[in-house]
């Protein structure tokens, strides 16, 4: 019996979407498999960096998405406390320039949606909602997979199993000497405020709409930049906080929260006071395991290596583990048993280095006393060329060419 050139993905989140692409783009029938009945996506903004849109743009999708997004014209950051401007790294025409692809910020539904219609133009996708992937077999011709649709378990077929679905995969489960997840003990705070609030507006000289902005506090850090081509900026404050567990919860601004609001600065704390409701989100991260089980089943995005944003590019590592293991497949002629190593050796390095530079961001971002102050010196002294060099091996990658067969 020959191969399968099926694959088959659990989760239709951004990771499984842009599986689903990568793989048709390469020649292979996929079915992508999705638990809920219908799409929807909570959540708020995100960041598309260049490392992102440059895969965004050869699979088609860029298009669709940038009449939604916006293209800041630089990232700056402030101390929170008085609000002073300590640095701008450019953006706009200046990163397109430099590493060869635009920066956007975006609502994550938009970038969902974008996905979602060139999945649906693709004949060679078959997306199937309110079925729930069960278990799978190996063998010498692939992957046997169970799935319970509509009361019925079909067993579907096919050369590799991909598992896109999120921080808590059930997959996960199934392949061996895989990590767990883990509460990291920060919560993410985010709401969206229509920029023609009036708020907004007493508070446009912090909350411009043609860039990102990260106010840092040692207790609590807020980022803030425009969605939905500018009619709303997205509002994201990471702290310490309590376990909520696997839900987005909307509440009114816990004590502890509205507190480290208050204490940052008075701009800060009418934004905890009136723009809302807050969704509280507890971030779960995933420990260093194994990504695939060298047969025929792999782990992306969340469901591999969930981590915290400080780097904001938790969307854009799913995006690139989607094109690199599509470009794995076609470098070992389509045999799994080849490609998952190649994938994951060069996978995991990048996204540990990823995992620091946000870690590195946290400490940054929450220093205090005299770290802080030094902090500002060194930031306030480096010229706008070396900011963005210190980005090249970030927003510079290429996940396909980085996969040699």
């Amino acid at each position: 019996m020959e191969r399968s050139r099926q694959i088959i993905i659990a989760g239709a989140g951004i990771a499984g979407l842009t599986a689903a692409l990568c793989f048709s783009a390469r020649g292979y029938a996929v079915r992508l498999y999705e638990r809920a009945e219908t799409l929807s996506e909570v959540g708020a903004g995100l960041q598309v960096p260049p490392n992102a849109s440059r895969i965004l743009d050869r699979l088609g999708v860029l298009d669709r998405l940038r009449p939604a997004a916006v293209r800041p014209e630089s990232l700056v950051l402030r101390r929170a406390k008085g609000m002073a401007g300590i640095t701008r790294l450019p953006l706009g025409d200046a990163a397109e320039a430099r590493w060869g692809a635009p920066y956007l910020v975006t609502h994550r539904a938009d970038l969902q949606s974008a996905l979602l219609t060139a999945v649906r133009h693709d004949p060679d996708i078959t997306l199937v909602t309110g079925a729930t992937v069960n278990d799978h077999a190996t063998h010498a011709q692939g992957v046997t997979v169970s799935v319970t649709h509509d009361g019925r378990i079909e067993h579907v077929h096919g050369c590799l199993l991909i598992g896109a679905d999120g921080v808590w995969s059930q997959l996960r489960g199934q392949v061996d000497g895989a990590a767990q997840s883990r509460f990291t003990g920060h919560v993410a705070w985010r709401t969206t405020l229509p920029a023609d609030a009036e708020l907004a507006q007493e508070l446009a000289n912090i909350l411009p709409r043609d860039r990102v902005t990260a106010f840092m506090n040692p207790d609590i850090h807020l980022i803030a930049y425009p969605v939905r081509t500018g009619r709303a900026i997205n509002l994201v404050a990471l702290m310490r906080g309590e376990d909520y567990g696997q839900k987005w919860e909307a509440r009114p601004g816990s004590a502890a929260f509205l507190s480290a609001m208050e204490a940052a600065s008075p701009q800060m704390g009418r934004l905890a006071r009136e723009a809302g409701p807050w969704v509280a989100w507890a971030l779960h991260a995933v420990g260093d395991g194994a990504w695939q089980d060298g047969r025929a089943v792999a782990l992306i995005g969340d469901a591999a290596h969930a981590t915290t944003p400080f780097a904001a590019q938790g969307a854009a590592l799913a995006i690139e583990d989607a094109a690199a293991l599509a470009r794995a497949m076609e470098a070992s002629r389509g045999d799994p048993a080849k490609a998952l190593p190649l994938w994951e050796k060069v996978r995991k390095p990048r996204a540990a280095a990823v995992v620091r530079r946000g870690a590195f961001n946290h400490f940054v971002w929450h220093a205090r006393g005299p770290i802080a102050l030094g902090r500002d010196m060194v930031l306030k002294l480096r010229k706008p060329e070396a900011l963005m060099a210190d980005f090249d091996w970030l927003y510079g990658y290429d996940a396909e060419a980085a996969v040699r067969g």
